[in-house]
């Protein structure tokens, strides 16, 4: 409040939001949102999403308080208060956002981790099991949400792009999979009626989103937005050059998402640095591997090593960033699978890869070889074998 207390003027200006201050204030509040997953298993991708989710909420949040805030700064008579006086005038607004309201948002918040987390699971199996909504069958649950109890779907379903829980504040219904053969598929008319009952009082929509395919703690469309934050481009994270808002809730949103997008790549830079530098002893090794036509030796590269960087980003959710200064260990480990070639050509010289499986935390993982060939001025042929990717094998 300080910080609020020193700014110039009594009219609220959105950049205030970008200035290192009120950024630790966000951030302080994103970190709180954050703290009820930190210890829910996801991919990072997944957990980078929902991370910069409650930066974008705790933002829009901020702008709210800050724009009620502001007007105490000044008296009846156009001065500017004593601080004494301005704290205890905003303390209201304080308790109202950061006590009344946080815990609330906190819980919806976990939850929709907690949901975002399952989904990425059930992605794993597809349609080979279906879905099932479940509450928590005890005194609290609301009576909407006890009707949609053992509601049992597809996971293609639209239903679960609606009505997948959390389907309100504090809400603590969950989903789980279930044997086909063991219960009876509910009709989808019948419960996309007991769905829209369950949020009929969800007058913003809120609760018709589903966390895991959006990879959002909460809607674009909240208490702190608008409407047509629904559709907008600037919410669904993609910035446009020639973007000029024409109203300050859009010009808030427009600075946040840049805001976070700079502090993602400072960030992600700092951390690809730090985990490329563990990798480099892998560049020293070598294990011969077999194939159909005898053995191989394979090895590590610094353009490899990068791409299997990236891999833990989403393309694996077996293989974590810690596991990647052990890949030699992994490497010498695997089995042969097989090798195909390539149907096009590609612009780093790759023209085959040879495919292993190993063993990752009690899962199975697709290693995939390269073979890079790159053709001299001098007519000299240089062919390289690398670990490139990792990918989980469903089994």
């Amino acid at each position: 409040m300080k910080t609020l207390y020193k700014v110039q003027g009594s009219q609220f200006r959105i950049e205030l939001l970008e200035t290192p201050k009120m950024q630790e204030f966000i951030e302080t509040h994103a970190d709180a949102l954050n703290s009820g997953f930190q210890q829910v298993k996801m991919s990072d991708a997944m957990r980078q999403r929902l991370q910069r989710s409650n930066y974008i909420f705790s933002g829009m949040k901020t702008f709210h308080e800050l724009n009620e805030a502001f007007p105490s700064l000044i008296d009846e008579n156009g001065n500017r208060k004593p601080f004494e006086q301005f704290l205890n005038d905003v303390q209201r607004i304080d308790r109202t956002y950061n006590q009344n309201y946080l815990r609330a948002e906190y819980n919806f918040c976990q939850a929709s981790a907690d949901m975002a987390a399952k989904w990425e699971g059930f992605m794993q199996d597809g349609n080979r099991y279906n879905l099932q909504y479940r509450t928590q069958r005890d005194k609290k649950v609301r009576p909407e949400h006890a009707a949609l109890d053992r509601v049992t779907l597809p996971m293609s379903d639209p239903f679960w792009q609606e009505y997948y829980p959390p389907n309100g504040w504090n809400c603590r219904c969950t989903v789980v999979q279930v044997r086909k053969s063991k219960y009876p598929v509910t009709p989808h008319d019948e419960a996309m009626a007991l769905g829209e009952e369950a949020t009929g009082k969800d007058t913003k929509g809120i609760f018709h989103f589903n966390p895991g395919i959006e990879k959002k703690t909460i809607p674009d469309y909240n208490p702190y937005t608008i409407k047509r934050c629904r559709d907008c481009d600037i919410a669904k994270g993609k910035l446009k050059l020639a973007f000029v808002p024409d109203n300050e809730v859009c010009a808030a949103c427009e600075l946040l998402h840049r805001c976070a997008g700079d502090n993602e790549k400072s960030a992600t830079a700092i951390e690809r640095t730090h985990y490329l530098h563990e990798m480099e002893p892998l560049l020293q090794i070598r294990h011969e591997k077999p194939i159909d036509e005898g053995t191989i030796k394979v090895g590590f590269s610094t353009y490899g090593n990068k791409h299997l960087f990236s891999d833990t980003f989403g393309r694996s959710r077996v293989l974590l960033k810690e596991d990647l200064k052990d890949l030699g260990a992994i490497l010498e480990n695997s089995t042969y699978i097989d090798d195909s070639a390539l149907t096009h050509p590609r612009a780093d010289n790759i023209e085959h890869f040879y495919y292993y499986k190993a063993e990752l935390h009690g899962r199975t993982v697709r290693l995939n070889v390269a073979k890079e060939v790159k053709h001299r001025d001098s007519g000299h042929i240089v062919i390289k074998y690398y670990l490139y990717s990792i990918n989980d094998i469903n089994e």
